[in-house]
């Protein structure tokens, strides 16, 4: 192994590195519950919809569960093929090897199939990244791109760094580089999930993208201080960070009382009106029939306004009542999930 990549590791990383090591078999165990096939259903369905909302498409979490589902959805051809592309991408995930860079181009090839011309291939001319105020980053040429992603995978099949490490560091290196002619942002958050996963199984279904919506402002200032030091330490803290916070936030066990998967499918086909958060705060409703707003809106991780605005389209088709006062009083659910039937 000739090239290594520029990085140091603070002891912030170090530290980072041991409590995201004892959250992992947690957040694991939290996959198996009962519900654990829906949470991974709805990580995915966040996860393609995070990732492509960072590039600038409109579509809502909704509509890309629509469209998983087989729906048809109304929005531009170029932003439903975007999604489409996502789904059989991440539906390849299992069969996908982060150390090998053909397995890169072949999923370079479906995420933006139909999108550019050349999808599954390194760019052929000049790139840069552009922000408000002009060019952020201008691109290696394009003859040594090749020479460098070599390298590059040569580095993370073989270097002796921790795996959260190196996929950090990945990470930077592959969007300096920027190989491709477009999709690199959303090539590179999904190849830093696959490097994680080799790490551990549950990194397929954790969030990774979601991490960089939420806090784009911040991923990218992460990127512009490790492009000024020359080396991806700032970059590394920022991901083990966000790393760290996304499993402590995932961690906690199953809530009770959740709705049973054949009525939460029906709640769906009978009030197709109710998006997926507005069924999850009626299960927190479900499972906790004092809670107000603000403590439904910590289980599930909306504004307490958010949470009214649900509450309100629940109550106006008939599923919740509120009986005695906002301190005092309690929920009523209008679901009989003994004999799995919507009232």
């Amino acid at each position: 192994m000739s090239y290594i990549p520029p990085f140091t590791v603070s002891s912030r990383a170090i530290n980072l590195i041991a409590e995201i090591s004892a959250l992992i078999e947690r957040y694991a165990i939290r996959l198996e519950q009962e519900d654990g096939l829906r949470l991974r259903k709805a990580n995915r369905i966040k996860t393609i919809h995070s990732s492509l909302a960072i590039e600038g498409n409109t579509l809502s979490e909704d509509e890309v569960r629509d469209i998983l589902d087989g729906k048809n959805v109304v929005a531009p051809i170029k932003q439903i093929q975007e999604v489409r592309n996502a789904i059989k991408t991440y539906e390849l995930y299992p069969t996908l090897d982060a150390f090998k860079e053909k397995d890169l181009l072949k999923a370079h090839g479906v995420m933006m199939e139909a999108l550019v011309d050349n999808a599954g291939s390194y760019r052929r001319g000049g790139v840069g990244v552009f922000g408000e105020k002009g060019l952020v980053h201008l691109a290696p040429p394009a003859e040594k791109v090749p020479m460098l992603m070599r390298d590059l995978f040569n580095w993370l099949k073989h270097a002796n760094d921790h795996l959260l490490i190196r996929s950090c560091v990945f990470h930077f290196e592959f969007e300096f580089i920027h190989p491709f002619i477009d999709g690199n942002g959303r090539m590179g958050r999904l190849w830093q999930s696959l490097i994680l996963g080799k790490l551990h199984p549950l990194f397929e279904h954790l969030p990774v993208e979601n991490m960089v919506y939420n806090n784009q402002q911040q991923y990218y200032d992460a990127i512009k201080a490790s492009t000024k030091a020359a080396q991806s330490g700032p970059f590394i803290d920022f991901m083990l960070g966000e790393i760290d916070k996304t499993l402590k936030e995932h961690r906690g066990e199953p809530l009770q009382g959740k709705l049973h998967d054949k009525l939460h499918d029906k709640l769906h086909d009978k009030f197709p009106e109710l998006s997926e958060k507005a069924i999850a705060v009626l299960e927190i409703i479900n499972a906790h029939r004092s809670f107000n707003a603000a403590e439904i809106g910590e289980q599930v991780g909306l504004s307490e306004r958010q949470v009214k605005t649900y509450i309100t389209k629940l109550k106006q088709v008939g599923l919740i009542v509120r009986v005695g006062s906002n301190k005092t009083g309690h929920w009523e659910i209008i679901v009989d999930e003994s004999k799995n039937k919507i009232s």
